[in-house]
């Protein structure tokens, strides 16, 4: 069973939500994902100094990720929390309503086309070292994934993403792009079936201390179309959760394996 967030976890998360102008720039986010300071202000008559506030509130409560991308911070909605409340909260009590709360997710999430990326950001109760082990490794990988990380992970190199069943079939395959243990990989992402005309994405582990546990965002870059966009959100909050469960408890939950879109 998935490790519960502790109650300061919890008042930080409510918190954040109880407050209205905190609602409506998670729903500005809904609406255009991935928006500068600058931008949200001035969707929300907000002076910067007062939006900064409340953007580190969200953040605190880990409503929001954000990511740099060159002089200016991207600020992206962040699922993880609204996750975690429905599998504590919802899910054994509320059973024949989780299709209803799906749906709700699911148009929370649905990216603006000029937003290719997506980002998702989850705390782990482990450290660096073991995250890296678990993204990198093919049997821990493969026991929370469904599919062996299979590389010598040198930049460069090939990687692939291969079936446990013992056929050694690979549904997706890449190059590593950057490898700087155990604090950031960096990986393109393709369906092998493709050919020369696959398309490409990209894939982005960061994995930072935070206190006494680790901060780990994933960036999906270079999504193809909305479609892609929503099977790469379900997929990685699918997987994320399992890694989080499997590193925390020893155990996966029970889900699907997931692989990159076709």
């Amino acid at each position: 069973m998935q490790s519960a967030p502790g109650h300061s976890h919890w008042e930080r998360v409510f918190k954040a939500l109880a407050d209205p102008t905190r609602r409506e720039l998670l729903d500005r986010l809904h609406e255009h994902n991935g928006q500068t300071l600058s931008q949200l202000c001035e969707g929300v008559a907000m002076a910067r100094q007062s939006a900064t506030q409340h953007l580190g509130v969200l953040e605190s409560a880990n409503l929001i990720s954000t990511v740099r991308q060159g002089r200016e911070k991207l600020h992206y909605l962040n699922p993880v929390p609204l996750h975690e409340i429905q599998e504590r909260w919802i899910d054994k009590f509320e059973r024949p309503r989780l299709r209803a709360l799906s749906a709700i997710k699911q148009r929370a999430e649905e990216p603006d086309m000029s937003q290719p990326t997506f980002v998702y950001t989850t705390y782990i109760n482990s450290t660096p070292e073991k995250v890296w082990q678990a993204i990198t490794d093919p049997e821990l990988s493969g026991a929370y994934w469904g599919h062996a990380n299979v590389s010598d992970w040198q930049e460069g190199s090939r990687w692939e993403h291969r079936r446990i069943d013992g056929s050694g079939v690979a549904d997706v395959v890449g190059t590593v792009v950057e490898s700087d243990p155990p604090r950031k990989l960096v990986t393109t992402w393709a369906d092998p079936a493709g050919g020369a005309n696959a398309a490409v994405s990209t894939v982005t582990f960061l994995i930072q201390p935070y206190q006494d546990i680790v901060r780990l965002t994933v960036s999906h870059a270079d999504l193809a179309d909305p479609t892609e966009y929503a099977q790469a959100s379900g997929g990685w909050a699918a997987v994320l959760s399992n890694l989080k469960s499997f590193l925390e408890t020893g155990a996966p939950l029970p889900t699907e394996p997931w692989t990159q879109p076709s």
